[in-house]
């Protein structure tokens, strides 16, 4: 795996954001029938997803994210230097997303901003390539990290519709001479992609009416895939970083289900209290879901969050990675609740 080691960089905040619309445990029997869904429940793990109405895009709940860690953080918008949207639902083809943000943000023109389109993996990624921007230009970045995956799943289909759910995310990086070390790995295979896809909606396979845009997974295929990589991306990932599970104080892993989750912490011989579960309230939230688990962990007004974290993305490629990173003093808001669609593309000045 490709490793890579960060030095004179840290972590400042994450703050997470979702749709304050709720579908619940109710909406689900409704649909598959009581005892379908009890059984679907059992299996993934979620009680409420958390779902993006018509108009909120992936681009308004990271804004959002954003906007609530930079009044926390007092940062000056006119010192963020770099701004990277990770995400699988973009609100255009053209211009990049990150045009958008970085306009809507208030950012100076100085800030270079781009997208990043990454799936499950998509944070870990996200933190590579945002901490190792931080340090290159000795400035502040800004990384949104979300998708509102949802609209891209059929609600009939029993293996995506009662588990996935929309967030996004902002994590605020900056140069720090006495920052600790980190160390991210990266992997990639390929010869997976056609077992968790979205056909349509490309130049490959245009989508129309009678074919929109639709996640389709094979559930035994990626269950296989994350059998095999993710135990070694989080094994490979402390060692690499000289730590042993004694040092880490909580493994954060991509929300993928509750079956996967506890396997995964089985496997490790991890204590139930290391792994940090939270999918329950959100469904799996797609790349944003690992800093919307450690925002519903520590997340609270006013929070700061000191912690030696392993993170381990997984999914959608096949494509993986892990990160040791330890927060000092980072800042932790409450998660946002967002609760109106916004306006369109702001106006040009």
């Amino acid at each position: 795996m490709a490793t890579m080691k960060i030095n004179g960089v840290r972590v400042a905040g994450i703050a997470s954001a979702v749709p304050a619309n709720t579908l619940t445990a109710d909406d689900l029997s409704r649909r598959f029938g009581d005892e379908e869904s009890a059984k679907i429940r059992a299996s993934v793990g979620v009680e409420e997803r958390r779902v993006a109405e018509d108009g909120v895009c992936a681009s308004d709940l990271c804004f959002e994210a954003a906007e609530r860690l930079l009044a926390d953080l007092s940062w000056d918008r006119g010192d963020v230097q770099g701004l990277i949207f990770v995400t699988q639902t973009p609100d255009y083809f053209a211009p990049s997303t990150s045009c958008v943000l970085q306009h809507r943000l208030g950012l100076a023109p100085s800030c270079a901003a781009f997208d990043v389109n990454m799936g499950c993996s998509g944070y870990v990624y996200g933190l590579a390539v945002a901490m190792q921007l931080a340090g290159s230009i000795d400035g502040r970045v800004l990384l949104l990290v979300g998708d509102t995956i949802t609209k891209m799943v059929s609600p009939d289909d029993r293996s995506t519709a009662p588990l996935f759910g929309d967030a996004g995310s902002a994590t605020a990086i900056e140069p720090d001479a006495d920052a600790p070390p980190a160390t991210i790995v990266l992997g990639t295979n390929g010869a997976g992609a056609e077992h968790l896809i979205t056909r349509r909606g490309g130049f490959r396979e245009p989508a129309d009416q009678q074919h929109p845009p639709r996640l389709k997974m094979d559930g035994a295929e990626v269950f296989q895939f994350a059998l095999g990589e993710v135990p070694r991306a989080y094994r490979a990932t402390i060692q690499e970083h000289g730590w042993t599970t004694d040092d880490v104080e909580s493994v954060v892993m991509h929300q993928s289900n509750l079956f996967m989750l506890q396997h995964f912490r089985k496997r490790l011989k991890l204590p139930e209290e290391k792994l940090v579960i939270g999918l329950q309230k959100y469904g799996n939230a797609s790349c944003a879901s690992i800093p919307l688990a450690i925002a519903d962990a520590w997340g609270a007004p006013g929070a700061t969050l000191s912690r030696r974290l392993a993170l381990v993305g997984f999914g959608v490629g096949w494509s993986w990675g892990g990160a040791a990173v330890s927060l000092h003093d980072a800042v932790l808001p409450a998660v946002v609740s967002v609760d109106s669609p916004p306006a369109a593309m702001p106006e040009a000045a």
